[in-house]
């Protein structure tokens, strides 16, 4: 058993300064999961890596809730899932009209620029991703871990307990069925 391991059984049982312990030993792969994350958000995001590492980590080994960690793949996957629950947090915070609502912060450089910037929206993506995960909840775990925790194949593949080539398959998969899906949602929001 890895000590990642082994103070995640810590934490299960209740010990309060097991999480002390785990920081230091997760911190780095956690702030590179964020960063990695964070580079693929629309520009002028206020939310920095180490915040969000520090919610995601705050949620996830909180003493108040026991939490069942069955491995360091377990773990990082629920990172991931915080990680995402954040960001959409957020990106609904920002869309409410007392923080700004539909106005959009632009740089002046930016702004005299003609070229439009292709841009994510994390709602449409958070929506039409919870509907994949009710059909079909194995291969949105997968998108989970490597559109928000910045994981390769192999990497989410072995978080999730499955081969590689399965990992390949899926993902193929379920970037058609959500490209498909954002593209109807597009289609019926210019038709309104």
């Amino acid at each position: 058993m890895t000590d990642v391991t082994q103070i995640l059984s810590q934490i299960e049982d209740g010990d309060p300064s097991a999480a002390e312990q785990l920081l230091p030993l997760v911190y780095d792969e956690l702030r590179k999961l964020a960063a990695a994350k964070l580079a693929n958000e629309k520009p002028g995001q206020t939310l920095q890596a180490t915040a969000l590492v520090h919610d995601a980590y705050i949620r996830l080994v909180d003493v108040e809730k026991a939490q069942h960690w069955d491995s360091r793949g377990h773990f990082f996957a629920a990172a991931a899932e915080a990680m995402r629950r954040i960001l959409v947090d957020v990106a609904r915070r920002k869309k409410r009209p007392k923080h700004g609502g539909g106005l959009q912060r632009v740089d002046l450089d930016v702004g005299c620029t003609l070229a439009d910037e292709p841009c994510e929206d994390i709602l449409a993506l958070d929506e039409v991703l919870e509907k994949f995960a009710s059909v079909d909840p194995r291969k949105a775990d997968l998108v989970k871990l490597r559109f928000f925790a910045g994981m390769t194949i192999p990497e989410a593949a072995e978080a999730i307990g499955i081969s590689h080539a399965t990992a390949e398959r899926h993902w193929t998969y379920a970037r058609v069925w959500l490209y498909c899906e954002l593209d109807d949602d597009t289609a019926e929001k210019k038709k309104v």
